[in-house]
């Protein structure tokens, strides 16, 4: 049976961020997950946690210089200790608000190297993280973004990731199945759910093509969640931008 984890970067985004943690509670969430936590003390957002009876299902390892353009370095070659710094920051976070996956950014194509120095680099850092992150029971989720969105990502397709997760030999290693993102770059989202299976690691949804409500646009979302039943129990992230206000587009919800 499905479980929604709010995203707290796209959702209640009428609100202060601090206070999104009780609005998520108050319209039904058990989970929420964000983006980025760096620009609060982890103690404050553990608080938050804390008081409204909320897990924290996800959040992403610092990603550079996002209004620049980058989107993390896990995969980009010559930042690899700046890569090694925010996952260990990122382990602090996970650590104090008890978060069990993180999103480790592959990054922009730099053209300076080839792709297979890129792919090289992932595994590696990849590698390193995983092995850090074991000792406390913490996975890595790896995430195709569509060309879209996000042109010149590294990975873009869901098969890519799988063979990336296989290819790092670790079993905390997952891919973070987008749906959205998923449907646009690769489409036939039954099989491709059930062909990465047991390595899916996190889910998130949203409406195709516009990223709004999972209940309107091209996906059957239903559906696709008794698929996801047969191959993953844990929360799925609503990482969508709402039409109008968060709670009056939550009727969705409650048919799920």
């Amino acid at each position: 049976m499905a479980k929604f984890a709010a995203n707290l970067t796209t959702l209640f985004t009428e609100l202060p961020f601090m206070e999104r943690f009780a609005a998520a509670k108050a319209a039904g969430f058990e989970a929420v997950e964000f983006l980025f936590p760096y620009d609060y003390a982890k103690e404050d957002l553990a608080a938050q946690l804390q008081q409204h009876g909320l897990t924290q299902a996800l959040f992403n390892m610092f990603p550079g210089d996002w209004a620049a353009g980058e989107r993390g370095m896990a995969a980009i070659p010559g930042r690899e200790a700046e890569f090694r710094n925010n996952a260990e920051q990122a382990l602090q976070y996970a650590i104090a608000l008890g978060c069990k996956k993180v999103h480790a950014m592959a990054g922009i194509v730099d053209m300076n190297h080839s792709i297979d120095s890129h792919r090289d680099t992932f595994i590696n850092n990849l590698r390193w993280a995983a092995d850090l992150y074991a000792e406390h029971g913490i996975e890595i989720q790896i995430e195709p973004l569509n060309d879209r969105d996000a042109p010149g990502y590294f990975l873009a397709h869901q098969r890519d990731a799988l063979e990336l997760a296989k290819a790092t030999d670790r079993d905390n290693v997952k891919v973070q199945f987008d749906l959205y993102h998923a449907q646009i770059m690769d489409g036939d989202l039954s099989k491709l759910i059930a062909e990465i299976g047991s390595y899916i690691g996190h889910v998130q949804i949203a409406s195709v093509p516009e990223r709004h409500e999972p209940s309107e646009g091209e996906l059957n979302y239903p559906h696709l969640f008794k698929v996801l039943d047969k191959h993953y129990a844990g929360y799925i992230g609503c990482e969508y931008h709402p039409r109008n206000d968060t709670v009056s587009g939550l009727s969705w919800m409650a048919q799920a």
